[in-house]
């Protein structure tokens, strides 16, 4: 998938989005079963609301850990996240 940075992402309806204290990290929670993020996949999808564009998220991400350059590591966890059908853009 091309990811077009003026998208609005949202997670899908089947899906939810969740801290997991047993599991000590970000899921994501499906009918079937579960997925564990880990740390840099669960800041991005924290930034999944809704609201925010993909150009969005990777700024706050940059701007939050001092990073430069996060657009590559961003657009390839979105474009996984997107193929699973965790997340959409917004209608």
């Amino acid at each position: 998938m091309d990811i077009n940075r003026t998208n609005i992402p949202e997670i899908a309806p089947t899906f939810r989005f969740q801290w997991e204290e047993v599991q000590d990290c970000y899921v994501v929670l499906y009918p079937e079963g579960m997925v564990k993020l880990s740390g840099s996949a669960g800041e991005i999808m924290k930034r999944v609301d809704g609201q925010n564009s993909i150009d969005d998220i990777i700024k706050d991400l940059e701007n939050t850990f001092s990073e430069n350059n996060l657009e590559n590591d961003v657009s390839k966890f979105l474009e996984v996240a997107y193929d699973n059908g965790w997340i959409r853009n917004k209608k």
